[in-house]
């Protein structure tokens, strides 16, 4: 069992042992943990809560609790086991098969508007047996921004993504050369995975994988594109030619001083393809206000609200899947863009990669993948080495 499934199962019985755990009488106040501490992010997220405690006067407050990115999860998890849950939690990709199987989640399928019209594809991670635990309300595939005062042709393919940003940057924001799945955002080109579908085979020493990780390794010390190892380019400021990433950041450009554009993904070998992103929020089944923390979820995340979040989470409702619709809340963004790297990216997209007991396997890839970030790095003998490190935890999952 994963540290992470461990930690939350052991907070469940000790919760569940509780007399604190019983629906609490009176005014209710309600807690979310967030990824984000933006604050056109949270002003949004405010003004959804003042707006349900209009009509709810028996929710006296409804808190966002920013934790911050780096340790999330683990902050989280902490808050659980120490008795603190939150009612309400802002779940990462990454972190969905351990909190829907431990049972730590509520079941919410029954208080979400329209829930027959969300796309598929977008609630596999979150759901089991039939029913929905976390709501994925920011689905979010990766593009390409590109500062067109520094790129005149614009790529089509990552070879001539990494040729045009050769001496200009291409980044990857929130990779950092530790966050290593962000890099799906490019080996996926190349038909590569970092497990099987079952997630019991080790993915990093196929052939596409070398092959697609040869292209980073290059791109990095031999044709000078993605920043290397310690160095931080801000493509938002205008000091790169490109960068890797998703449309909530759109709203860093609002004042560029440069002219950019956003595109899908380049082809890879494979041809096209699209990556996404995700986060859940989910209630946490011992809250002791678990059923207003349900309610408020699906007024949250309701037809109307996910319009106005989509302007930095897009959603996975059919009915707001349409450039149209999601121009209104990103003025930034053309409706072709948003129709080629949104609407047409959730459509045909796969999810970074998730497994239960993430939080051990990412320290563990992390760590074997560092002798790759050195130029004379063999590739391809670093990557049979992740698979050796990773292979036990896979098999015992």
């Amino acid at each position: 069992m994963s540290r992470l499934l461990a930690l939350i199962c052991t907070a469940l019985v000790a919760l569940t042992a509780c007399s604190g755990s019983s629906a609490q009488s009176g005014p209710k106040t309600l807690r979310m943990t967030v990824w984000t501490a933006n604050e056109a992010h949270l002003k949004l997220l405010n003004e959804i809560a003042s707006e349900y405690k209009a009509s709810h006067p028996d929710v006296t407050e409804i808190k966002f609790d920013s934790i911050p990115a780096d340790g999330y999860t683990t902050t989280l998890t902490t808050q659980i086991a120490g008795g603190n849950a939150p009612d309400l939690a802002w779940i990462l990709e990454e972190s969905a098969p351990d909190f829907v199987s431990s049972g730590a989640l509520a079941p919410i399928k029954a208080k979400v508007e329209k829930a027959d019209e969300l796309v598929p594809s977008a609630t596999k991670l979150w759901e089991k047996d039939g029913e929905l635990y976390a709501y994925p309300f920011s689905t979010s595939p990766f593009g390409l921004f590109v500062n067109t005062d520094l790129v005149k042709d614009l790529p089509a393919t990552w070879e001539q993504a990494v040729a045009a940003s050769a001496g200009k940057n291409l980044v990857l924001p929130d990779f950092k050369y530790q966050n290593w799945a962000v890099l799906s955002a490019i080996w996926r080109g190349w038909g590569a995975s970092a497990w099987s579908e079952d997630g019991r085979q080790c993915g990093f020493s196929s052939q596409e994988m070398k092959d697609a990780m040869t292209f980073v390794h290059k791109a990095i010390f031999t044709d000078k594109a993605i920043p290397g190892p310690g160095t931080t380019v801000d493509f938002f400021a205008g000091d790169a030619a490109m960068a890797v990433s998703q449309i909530s950041r759109a709203g860093a450009l609002k004042d560029a001083k440069f002219g950019w554009t956003l595109l899908p993904l380049p082809q890879g070998p494979k041809g096209d393809y699209a990556v996404i992103g995700q986060a859940g929020v989910g209630v946490l089944k011992r809250s002791k206000n678990a059923e207003a923390a349900a309610d408020f979820l699906g007024f949250f995340t309701n037809a109307a609200n996910s319009a106005k979040l989509a302007q930095f989470f897009p959603p996975v409702r059919q009915s707001l899947l349409n450039a149209d619709t999601l121009a209104k809340s990103n003025p930034l963004i053309k409706p072709e863009q948003l129709q080629s790297v949104v609407i047409d990216g959730i459509s045909k997209g796969v999810v970074k990669p998730s497994h239960q007991g993430q939080e051990e396997l990412n320290q563990t890839i992390r760590a074997a993948l560092d002798p790759l970030w050195k130029p004379d790095a063999n590739v391809s003998q670093v990557l049979d080495g992740v698979c050796a490190k990773i292979k036990p935890l896979l098999e015992r999952s």
